[in-house]
């Protein structure tokens, strides 16, 4: 790979400065610390860049490098790393809140969570974290009898949300209060924090830390965590119509040869993951895993930065390998006595979602076949700069032989909300796949 990229190099490279330190995952990635300055070569795409740091070359992150920056990488901080005014803007509008509403099976779970749990709320102090157009708040106000409801939400939403809780006689109930988690002020404790903070692959987004840090600033000792925990479950599965329309439709379309786009074709359609992806319980080769765990009472915001997880798959069918689909599932214990834990599923077993599946494509498919070994690791790593993104990796291998074996590497970059592809998402996902017996394969 390193030959070939060497082959594509420019005459005149260009400098660039390290924003932060970025530790490469893979021999064919740069490790480089914040401050250092890079030479880039080849700007292989928008995402990943091969470059060269005192004599050793690699690819790098694009988004940690800045042209023209100064030592003071600090100022990279002058651009909100948070994002808050693109992320808060978008739940301003009632885009995503028709989208989240016209959800029931996450909407209806709220509302049960609630329901079989009505006796317990009464007269408890209730916290709901980001509310949106106040929702859950509602729900518990004419559900249960809760002494008070705090709904927060930091958006332009909550200015609705009060005509929403006035228009459906809950004022008294209800108290709704603009701003962040971490800088709003409660008169009490609570003794329930409930919260819809789930993204993509679980923690996109990362409002689960708002969440955190509410539950250690207000949640009293014995208090309740809804969700209480959380699962991010993954699957080794075919996607042979996916495949099909967006690579072997470059063999013969109208009789012609376009083969040479099939490459671009790669690039394009399978460098990034597929969100909200369908997939159906046949195309699993195996049975999912849980591959995370997150226990809502002691998770820790530093936890979050670097979590990995573990898989080994049996393979139950022969087919083709096209790569692995994600979902999560979250869980509210109950506060009644010998009450049943209400779970809310975003996989294909249960009724869709509108967080519906993720789906990582491999760049070719592997033949598999039944009673095979699918094992290998995922790493969820934390942006270090723009606090709402984060880097996913697999690393897998079949049957234990690394020699035969292709190995992937995936990273993807989300930034906000997936429905707003179009204009609030920017992505990075890139793969390498090396096997020495089969192909090899370069970005």
């Amino acid at each position: 790979m390193q030959s070939e990229k060497e082959d594509e190099e420019d005459a005149s490279p260009e400098e660039y400065l390290a924003l932060c330190s970025f530790t490469g995952s893979d021999s064919d990635q740069l490790t480089f610390s914040s401050g250092d300055r890079l030479l880039v070569h080849v700007k292989t795409s928008s995402d990943w860049w091969w470059a060269e740091l005192q004599g050793d070359k690699g690819y790098a992150p694009a988004c940690y490098l800045r042209q023209g920056a100064t030592e003071e990488v600090e100022d990279a901080s002058l651009e909100d790393p948070w994002q808050d005014e693109e992320y808060f803007g978008s739940y301003g509008t009632l885009r995503l809140h028709l989208e989240m509403l016209s959800d029931k099976s996450r909407t209806k779970a709220y509302q049960q969570v609630v329901l079989s749990n009505s006796a317990s709320l009464r007269s408890k102090v209730v916290m709901d974290l980001g509310c949106g157009t106040g929702i859950i708040s509602l729900f518990c106000a004419q559900l249960a009898q809760p002494s008070v409801v705090y709904a927060v939400e930091a958006s332009s939403m909550a200015e609705y949300t009060r005509q929403l809780v006035k228009q459906n006689g809950c004022e008294e109930v209800v108290t709704v209060l603009q701003g962040r988690a971490e800088e709003i002020e409660l008169p009490e404790q609570v003794d329930i924090l409930v919260s819809e903070w789930m993204g993509n692959c679980l923690l996109f987004e990362f409002m689960v830390e708002s969440v955190l840090l509410a539950r250690d600033r207000w949640l009293r000792e014995g208090g309740v965590m809804w969700p209480s925990s959380a699962a991010l479950t993954l699957v080794p599965c075919q996607a042979n119509s996916y495949f099909a329309e967006n690579m072997a439709f470059w063999e013969r379309p109208y009789g012609l040869d376009f083969t040479p786009l099939q490459p671009l074709a790669q690039q394009e359609f399978f460098t990034k993951p597929k969100f909200s992806h369908l997939i159906e319980p046949d195309d699993c080769l195996s049975t999912p895993c849980d591959v995370i765990f997150l226990d809502m009472y002691t998770l820790k915001v530093k936890d979050l930065e670097e979590i990995e997880g573990q898989f080994q798959f049996c393979v139950k069918k022969s087919g083709f390998f096209h790569g692995f689909t994600a979902w999560f599932t979250v869980y509210f214990e109950s506060l009644e006595a010998e009450g049943a834990a209400v779970e809310l599923n975003t996989g294909p077993d249960s009724e869709p979602t509108h967080w519906k599946q993720t789906l990582f494509m491999l760049d070719r498919p592997v033949s598999v076949n039944a009673g095979d070994s699918i094992s290998g690791s995922v790493l969820l790593r934390r942006n270090p700069i723009w606090r709402r993104h984060m880097t996913v990796t697999l690393h897998w291998k079949i049957n234990g032989n690394t020699q035969e074996t292709d190995n992937c590497q995936a990273n993807i970059l989300f930034s906000l909300y997936t429905p707003f592809i179009s204009w609030l998402i920017d992505f990075f996902y890139y793969f390498m796949w090396r096997n020495a017996l089969h192909f090899n394969h370069a970005m």
